[in-house]
């Protein structure tokens, strides 16, 4: 089972954004920080869903248990459902990916759990800006 654990950061809201990538598990371990431009907080952690989701496909895994300090997005994959129409597209996009997998995860984790993500996502800011 592959182990991915996302964040999305922001400098700004809306502001400069990165995501963070860290993916361990089944003999991989993966570092991804990408700057994905101006954007609010939330954005960033649905796009680190997506892309996530995105890379464990790529590796050829069927499980996968992801692993995010958005309480946001947790509880909207979880419920299948969001209130706020600006993350409407992006649920839809991690929630069709999610069905590509035969076993899929998703737990909500303290920030302190979480570092490796939020530096990537941090780094990929500066480098960005």
């Amino acid at each position: 089972m592959l182990e991915v654990y996302i964040d999305g950061a922001s400098s700004g809201n809306p502001g400069p954004s990165g995501i963070g990538l860290f993916i361990k598990g089944e003999g991989h371990s993966i570092q991804i920080g990408e700057f994905i431009g101006d954007t609010n907080n939330h954005v960033a952690e649905f796009i680190a869903l997506i892309r996530g989701l995105e890379e464990a496909k790529k590796l050829g895994t069927s499980f996968i248990s992801v692993r995010s300090d958005s309480k946001i997005v947790v509880n909207s994959v979880e419920k299948r459902y969001v209130k706020n129409e600006v993350f409407k597209p992006y649920l839809e996009t991690a929630l069709k990916l999610v069905e590509e997998f035969e076993l899929f995860f998703i737990k909500w984790i303290p920030e302190q759990q979480n570092k490796a993500a939020d530096r990537l996502a941090r780094q990929a800011i500066r480098k960005g800006k």
